[in-house]
């Protein structure tokens, strides 16, 4: 017989049943257990957390290979788990990319000995991500990843998008955009706005973005085919999903905390901790982004967690690479949606665990139920903290240093092993 946990007193909020309510869970053999006798049972308090399946993070960069010196698999997870977080999708931008088989089978293997939460791992859809060829989709679907991706870079041929999907499509997998124009964007350091024009930089417009989720909406009623749109940022793009959605069509799409928390009137001064691709926008597309998580248009919450050294980001808003970590962040400022009202604690959990379980076909999953994987998430609504300079994770490019916050993980737990507490 397996080990055998019973996680009690908790408030179990799983939106895969419909269920909020006081009661015991039971663990056995890594799976969600129906009751059993206590009797040589070990017993986890959980008095006053929330009790919820394991977040999914289906957006994140663990930069292995190529640039261990920022993030690995094995401080990357780390990082998910201290966050809450009990399953990564890894994005494919690597060096070199996640293209080929024989890569993704290494990762794959690394991910089994070093992880301390699952790993599933995005293909890029194009070889070396260049946006010319794609990749062996369907064999790479026949070796286990979980989505394709040219995530860091748009695919910016059209006609090869068509493609990409109609492969994907018959291959059941997801595809996941990078909606940018690259010729509306090039040499961006934030959002054109105000903002921007009062520091004397370049900015992105908001076309850049909802020009190719427009595209994308197009050819996902062409083909048929499910496209996610990763980290949306803007109302524009909000709208044409809604809209894609009233038609019926295969759409979703994701938000980061950064871009409903943020927005581009907040960078101080010239710091690179507050770049990211897309930018942080206007205040009026943070509200659409708010609206857009409370209505279901937004279909998850992913962190785009996006680890750079020190040195890269001490070039400043107009040179340093895109991108910040969030991992460890991402739960205490969705908490923020709950305390503040624009979604309750179901809807929070379904935009963490539930959907992205769900678009990336992970069955067993995003639920409590009876014979899921015990891949659980306990809550602290209420703990207070600061978010401190170092991290769990190798870099420390967060815009949140500082910030005080409410609501962490007291308990992470991956096939019934707990793998973080506090």
């Amino acid at each position: 017989m397996g080990a055998r946990l019973i996680i009690k007193g908790g408030l179990v909020v799983d939106p895969s049943q419909k269920l909020e309510s006081a009661r015991d869970l039971f663990i056995e053999d890594g799976r969600i257990s129906k009751k059993f006798s206590p009797e040589g049972a070990e017993v986890f308090d959980a008095k006053g957390c929330w009790v919820v399946p394991g977040l999914v993070d289906m957006h994140v960069h663990l930069r292995e290979p190529g640039r261990e010196g920022e993030e690995t698999i094995a401080t990357g997870t780390a990082a998910a788990a201290a966050g809450g977080v009990t399953c990564v999708l890894a994005m494919p931008n690597t060096e070199p990319p996640v293209d080929n088989t024989a890569l993704l089978g290494f990762l794959q293997a690394k991910a089994r000995t070093e992880a301390t939460v699952g790993v599933v791992f995005a293909a890029a859809a194009t070889l070396g991500q260049k946006g010319e060829q794609l990749t062996e989709i369907r064999r790479l679907k026949d070796l286990g990843a979980g989505a394709i991706s040219d995530d860091g870079r748009p695919i910016m041929d059209s006609e090869l998008m068509r493609r990409a999907l109609e492969h994907c499509r018959d291959a059941g997998l997801l595809l996941i955009d990078h909606a940018e124009d690259l010729n509306l964007s090039s040499g961006f350091a934030m959002n054109e706005g105000a903002a921007s024009a009062a520091k004397g930089l370049r900015g992105a417009p908001w076309p850049a973005e909802t020009v190719h989720v427009l595209r994308d909406i197009a050819l996902c009623e062409l083909t048929g085919a499910p496209v996610h749109i990763a980290h949306i940022s803007c109302s524009q793009s909000v709208e044409a999903i809604r809209q894609a959605k009233r038609q019926g069509l295969p759409i979703s799409a994701e938000a980061a905390p950064h871009h409903f928390t943020l927005i581009d009137a907040d960078i101080p001064g010239y710091d690179a901790n507050y770049k990211m691709n897309p930018p942080l926008r206007a205040k009026s597309d943070r509200e659409a982004i708010l609206e857009g998580l409370s209505d279901g248009t937004i279909d998850a919450i992913a962190t785009d967690h996006a680890p750079h050294g020190l040195g890269k980001k001490a070039l400043g808003l107009a040179l340093a690479p895109c991108g910040v970590i969030g991992l460890e962040t991402s739960l205490a400022l969705s908490l923020q949606l709950v305390a503040k009202k624009i979604i309750s604690r179901k809807r929070l959990v379904e935009l963490m665990s539930c959907a992205p379980a769900r678009l990336l076909g992970l069955k067993s999953k995003g639920s409590l139920k009876p014979g899921s994987d015990a891949d659980v998430t306990l809550i602290d609504a209420n703990a207070g903290w600061t978010v401190p300079t170092k991290f769990i994770s190798k870099s420390s490019n967060s815009p949140f240093v500082g910030m005080k916050l409410k609501g962490r993980a007291k308990a992470t737990i991956v096939a019934g092993r707990v793998v973080h507490a506090l």
